[in-house]
């Protein structure tokens, strides 16, 4: 049988985090430096899950080959394709375990900076991934009259709890005081297929659908009438 989510978590859930971030990414990590994508993996972990780095560490140094039994019952965790041989993944593992010990007994916290990778952007601002990816796809023309319809979908059918949390990351993108073109990347990443509405450029409607999305929801009862 395979693995169950308890057991797999237990021996790889923090390893399947610091793969997960090569998505997309080269694992050309030396001794000398951290690949881009671990280094995005550390600043992120340091500032929101530091106790992970132990995890993490432990369990990329444990991770063995499964023998033919555990193939054949399902329970082994599939380590993504990175581009290496299999001969050469376990040093490599080994070597990003080196990197993150060196990085905690270093204290080596990095400060915020902008994401540099898929996996850094999404992890940073998960809500409004969910939010572009989900209400701004290439088929929003097709579910929604316009963009403003789209938001206010999003605030009437999300738990209030969500809304406040994608309006708190919408206000911490827009303070990366980026140059437009990289919000348009910011926004791409994110899952936002589709260009926001005339006049307005990726940081001003980022800024309207947060203002948009912190109006107070209405309340509509017999005899009432309202509008989004």
């Amino acid at each position: 049988m395979a693995l169950t989510p308890l057991e797999h978590d237990r021996r790889y859930g923090e390893l399947d985090q610091v793969l997960r971030a090569y998505a997309g990414q080269s694992a050309d990590d030396s001794e000398e430096q951290p690949s881009p994508a671990l280094t995005a993996y550390l600043r992120h972990t340091w500032h929101t899950r530091p106790w992970a780095l132990a995890v993490a560490e432990n369990q990329l140094r444990e991770y063995a080959p499964p023998g033919r039994l555990r193939v054949r019952l399902g329970e082994f965790y599939a380590l993504p394709d990175v581009g290496l041989n299999d001969t050469d993944v376990l040093d490599w593992l080994t070597l990003l375990a080196d990197h993150i010990k060196h990085s905690v007994e270093q204290g080596g916290v990095q400060p915020p900076a902008v994401p540099v990778t898929h996996w850094e952007w999404h992890a940073r601002f998960p809500e409004l991934g969910q939010f572009l990816g989900g209400w701004f796809s290439q088929d929003m023309p097709d579910e929604f009259d316009d963009h403003d319809v789209a938001v206010d979908d999003y605030r009437m059918t999300t738990d209030p709890h969500l809304v406040a949390r994608l309006v708190g990351e919408l206000h911490e993108l827009l303070t990366l005081d980026l140059d437009e073109s990289d919000y348009a990347v910011a926004v791409a990443e994110l899952g936002m297929e589709v260009d926001p509405p005339a006049p307005y450029s990726p940081s001003a409607w980022l800024a309207h659908a947060a203002s948009r999305l912190s109006a107070p929801r209405a309340e509509y009862g017999p005899g009432l009438s309202g509008s989004k």
